[in-house]
């Protein structure tokens, strides 16, 4: 599989390539076909395993000019400079060409798209908040459906009912929104360079909240961690 090298430390023989496919895969200098100094955005070759990246070596590309004139005695005519190479593009902006969008819907689409089960990388505070708040937004809006249809079906009149239909509703959309809510608190925490299995702490009671709260206040490490580099718009 072909990909771009993101990050190499060459000290400490660690680095990420982010595949044609649009995954992050983690590498080390074992990993390399022979030893060799990779620059952030060089082109590679690897063989995927998991989320690692086994067998790499460097693409290079062939530069190719006019075939030379056949005619004894003729002058070789200059080579024509050579326009700059388009960049390559991988990953999930491959076929935009641009970047992803660092909007606060985009990331609550993101969240429960590409990102539904993606347990790597990192997410900066924005992106948390961004599907908080498209999350709650989400919930009032299926306990008002819910409400209003057990009101028309006359299933809460004299308040002797249970309201099925706002429960059922609700507990299907708590269901649908578990992992990428336990996905995005995983990368939240990769992005303050601490390790995802302290997500549990945010689903303890009574610590639970406050954990999420602090989780979600701190700003983004500085520079790149082993979990990824700096998440896009974040100041540093």
């Amino acid at each position: 599989m072909r990909g771009e090298v993101l990050h190499y430390d060459q000290e400490q023989g660690f680095g990420f390539i982010t595949g044609a496919d649009g995954k992050r895969y983690s590498f080390a200098r074992e990993d390399l076909r022979r030893e060799m100094a990779l620059a952030r955005g060089a082109e590679v070759e690897f063989q995927p395993n998991g989320d690692r990246a086994s067998n790499i070596f460097s693409v290079r590309a062939r530069m190719t000019g006019p075939a030379e004139s056949t005619t004894p005695g003729a002058a070789t005519p200059p080579l024509p400079a050579s326009a700059p190479p388009s960049p390559a593009h991988f990953g999930r902006s491959a076929e935009t060409g641009t970047a992803e969008s660092t909007g606060l819907w985009s990331y609550f689409q993101r969240g429960l798209t590409t990102n539904y089960v993606n347990f790597s990388g990192r997410a900066r505070r924005k992106e948390f908040w961004g599907f908080c708040l498209f999350w709650t937004i989400g919930l009032v809006v299926i306990i008002g459906v819910g409400l209003s249809v057990d009101l028309s079906r006359g299933d809460v009149e004299g308040g002797g009912d249970v309201p099925i239909v706002m429960l059922g509703l609700i507990g299907l959309f708590f269901l649908l929104t578990f992992l990428p809510w336990v996905a995005l608190i995983v990368r939240r925490l990769h992005d303050l360079g601490l390790t995802g299995w302290l997500a549990i702490l945010c689903f303890l009671p009574y610590v639970g909240g406050l954990a999420t709260l602090v989780f979600a206040l701190i700003p983004s490490q500085f520079g790149e961690n082993k979990w990824g580099p700096v998440p896009a718009g974040v100041r540093l």
